[in-house]
């Protein structure tokens, strides 16, 4: 699946249809007085989410979108049909802005949430409306409402349990692929991964969605790699679950990297719950006891040591995933 976070788009409620200007035509009556019917509502645009969704992909294709224009009114004071509602899915956790990204519009979070977005232009008015006892023939009707339009920025921010973090090639997208469902392209280069990738991964009756988010570098909330696209999607998450790759020297220095950009992007990011756990110890044989300690000595959290290649302490990942998470829920 392809994922898309951002999309600018094009929106324009529909017109009001016009008033009529007809008089009755009846046999007998020589002077029928005005009976022109008043014009439709133009549609709505309505944005709802769509829990069936998690990417803004859809809007690469399709970026203009108009209701339709409300009916004209008719003889016989016969109202015009109103213009159909346009709806606009997205999906949960899409943030709507202006066209500057400077006002935001709409924080749509919750499944089947909607907004009115954009307000149909109201019908006109016929011209049996200004008729009176001076003028009992009027020729008199409105236009129309003019429709409303503008342009949009949708942003997306995903909802997800946990969100996986760590330097590019710490393993992150392998443990995902080996604890849940999801197929992420895996290589052994850094920024193998460029977008969120969503995993499910049950217990019993209970089930956590995770995002592995691309690799973060030094830099990264101001930009760097989009690294302030990828922070924005665990500012939703209830637990980080740190990677480290225990055969990198530069472990605690990679650790201190992604751990002040999390500070740096603000956000209460480094209010999280925190779970660390070191990868690939199949690697490291002896030395992986006092890497451990060094690592629990510098962030006073205990890690966890896994390898998705012989599935070593997956297990444990998995269980301190569920325990951590429903904590935050009773909290």
């Amino acid at each position: 699946m392809k994922f898309l976070d951002q999309a600018k788009i094009y929106i324009a409620s529909g017109k009001g249809g016009r008033g009529s200007v007809s008089f009755r035509r009846e046999k007998y009556i020589e002077y029928g007085g005005p009976n022109g019917g008043n014009g439709g509502k133009g549609g709505d645009i309505i944005l709802i989410t769509d829990p069936n969704l998690n990417t803004l992909i859809d809007f690469r294709y399709q970026q203009h979108f108009k209701a339709k224009k409300g009916g004209d009114g008719k003889g016989k004071n016969q109202t015009g049909a109103g213009g159909n509602d346009l709806i606009i899915k997205v999906p949960p956790g899409t943030e709507v802005y202006n066209h500057d990204k400077s006002v935001l519009l709409a924080d749509l979070i919750k499944p089947d949430q909607s907004i009115k977005i954009a307000t149909g232009g109201k019908g006109g008015m016929g011209n049996s409306n200004f008729k009176s006892s001076t003028n009992q023939a009027p020729r008199r009707f409105t236009f129309g409402g003019e429709i409303e339009e503008k342009y949009l920025w949708l942003s997306l921010k995903l909802f997800a349990d946990v969100g996986i973090i760590g330097k590019p090639n710490a393993g992150k997208s392998t443990l995902l692929s080996k604890i849940s469902g999801a197929t992420p392209k895996i290589a052994d280069y850094p920024f193998t991964t460029l977008h969120p990738i969503l995993g499910v991964i049950r217990q019993f009756d209970e089930e956590l969605v995770i995002a592995d988010i691309p690799g973060l570098i030094e830099g990264a909330h101001e930009g760097r790699g989009l690294g302030d696209q990828f922070l924005a999607h665990i500012e939703r998450c209830k637990v980080l679950l740190h990677i480290l790759d225990s055969s990198d020297e530069n472990i605690i220095e990679n650790y201190k990297t992604v751990h002040n950009e999390l500070k740096k992007y603000g956000k209460k990011l480094t209010n999280k719950k925190e779970i660390i756990a070191l990868s690939k110890v199949d690697l490291k044989g002896d030395q992986l006891d006092k890497i451990s300690k060094i690592i629990e000595k510098k962030t006073g959290i205990k890690p966890i040591l896994f390898s998705s290649f012989s599935r070593e302490g997956l297990d444990r990942v998995t269980k301190k995933l569920f325990l951590e998470c429903f904590k935050s829920n009773d909290q």
